[in-house]
Parts: C-alpha cells; sequence; structure tokens
C-alpha cells in the first residue's frame, strides 16, 4: 500500500494540548482532513502551521456523524483515522508499504502515555484505524463510537501511542456524560455479552474491579504514579458510571 492513497482524518475540539504532537507524524500525508467542531482555542492556529491540513468546520452532533461527514470529503482510496491525542509510529509509511491491499481495513494496539511516560499495559482495546473507504462506515457506540467494515481485518503489531495531555478539568468535565451515553447503551442491552459490561450492570462490583485490574493483573502499579494516575482515572470513570445507574435505578418512577 503506498502512503500517497492515505488521507488521515481527525476530529477536534480545543485540541491545542495534543495536535501538533499528532500532526508532526504526519508529514508524508498529502491532505489531512481535520472536522472541528468550534474549537476556541489555538486549534485552529496548529492547523495553519501545516499546508497539508484541510479544517472543515461541522457542529458537532455525535462522534459518528463527524466521522461520517469527514469520509465524504475524502478521495483517497484509505483512510487513516485518528484522535488528536494519537501518535501513530515514526515508520509508519514502512509499514504501510508491507500491508496487503486485498485487505478492508487494519487494527492497532495502542499504549496508553501519561504525560509522556508509556504505561506497560492500559485497558484500551486494539481498533481499526486504516481502512477502504469504500467500505467503512461509522456508528455510535455508547460514549463513542466505531467503524463497520464490510472485509476482512487484520491485526498489525505496530503499536499507536495515546497520549492525551488536556488538563484534568476537561477529563473531568466529560465524565457524567459519557456515563449518561454508556447507561443508555448498558440500560438496551438486557444481558450484554461481555464481563466488564456485566459487572457495570451489576453496579457494585465494576469500580472495585477496575481498580484491581488495572492495578495487578494489567500491572500498572509498577508505573509508579503515572500507573496510580491511569488506575484512579478508570476507576473514578467507573464510579461515575455506577453512580448513574444506580440513579436509574432509584429514580426511575
Amino acid at each position: 500500500m503506498s502512503p500517497a492513497l492515505i488521507t488521515p482524518l481527525i476530529l477536534t475540539w480545543n485540541e491545542e494540548a495534543n495536535l501538533r504532537r499528532c500532526l508532526e507524524r504526519l508529514p508524508w500525508a498529502q491532505r489531512i482532513v481535520v472536522m472541528d467542531s468550534g474549537s476556541t482555542d489555538d486549534t485552529l492556529a496548529i492547523c495553519s502551521e501545516f499546508p497539508n491540513v484541510a479544517v472543515i468546520y461541522r457542529a458537532f452532533d455525535s462522534f459518528a456523524g463527524q466521522c461520517n461527514a469527514g469520509l465524504n470529503l475524502i478521495d483517497s482510496e484509505w483512510v487513516l483515522s485518528l484522535d488528536a491525542d494519537y501518535l501513530i509510529p515514526s515508520e509508519f509509511t514502512q509499514i504501510a508499504t508491507t500491508l496487503a491491499n486485498n485487505i478492508s481495513g487494519f487494527r492497532f494496539p495502542f499504549r496508553y502515555c501519561v504525560n509522556g511516560q508509556a504505561l506497560r499495559s492500559c485497558l484500551y482495546p486494539p481498533r481499526t484505524v486504516l481502512y477502504r473507504k469504500e467500505n467503512a462506515r461509522y456508528v455510535n457506540d455508547g460514549h463513542g463510537h466505531r467503524v463497520q467494515i464490510d472485509g476482512e481485518i487484520c491485526d498489525v503489531a505496530s503499536v499507536i501511542a495515546h497520549d492525551d495531555r488536556k488538563p484534568l478539568s476537561r477529563w473531568f468535565d466529560s465524565q457524567l456524560k459519557y456515563a449518561r451515553l454508556e447507561a443508555e447503551k448498558l440500560e438496551s442491552e438486557p444481558h450484554p455479552a461481555g464481563l466488564p459490561d456485566r459487572l457495570r450492570k451489576m453496579i457494585w462490583p465494576a469500580a472495585p474491579a477496575a481498580f484491581l485490574y488495572t492495578l495487578f493483573v494489567k500491572g500498572v502499579i509498577l508505573d509508579g504514579w503515572p500507573g496510580w494516575f491511569y488506575v484512579l482515572q478508570r476507576t473514578y470513570a467507573e464510579l461515575v458510571l455506577s453512580l448513574v445507574l444506580l440513579e436509574k435505578r432509584l429514580f426511575r418512577d
């Protein structure tokens, strides 16, 4: 696969803390489509530093809506869908040339970073971020989104770094909104297939399980304070979701 056939697609809203590092990994791209939903910080100024970036404003409705609108503006055969806090491997162009053209999508694993320090493990699952445009469509999934690919998906060993350096206050502001969307998803699934969602529907085990699993099973206790930062973030997110689910159960009527 030639990198010239790939267009990166990035969603932004006030991503000045992350965006420059993301774009600096994409000098090979002939065109980068940034779907911005009304940034008021230096996000757009950062975009203007990169001549291969095209910024399109679209009022935010959902993550899937933003991504699908972006796909409609891309003419290349392949799309590399990124968050602004993703850092693709520096050798991505060499990786791309080794990927088979008869595959519809490629799934990459992630390495979670706290202020640039990589953790030995995380709860972030592999994601299909490189795919044929004609075979892809996004759907909302709880508070996030996922891409549906028509065709075969292949796993890639090379790792993408997830390094979000936005202020913690921004993260706190998002959690209640995310938890309400996740709660709606859980309530629509009477019998969730995965163990994490089954624990969440039970409410009381979810936060303790996230704490213990992340700290000890995933081993981030060995990562020092950055590891504790990640563990406490994940535990807090589960606590908020548990409270939202309990609120629905107690005050349903």
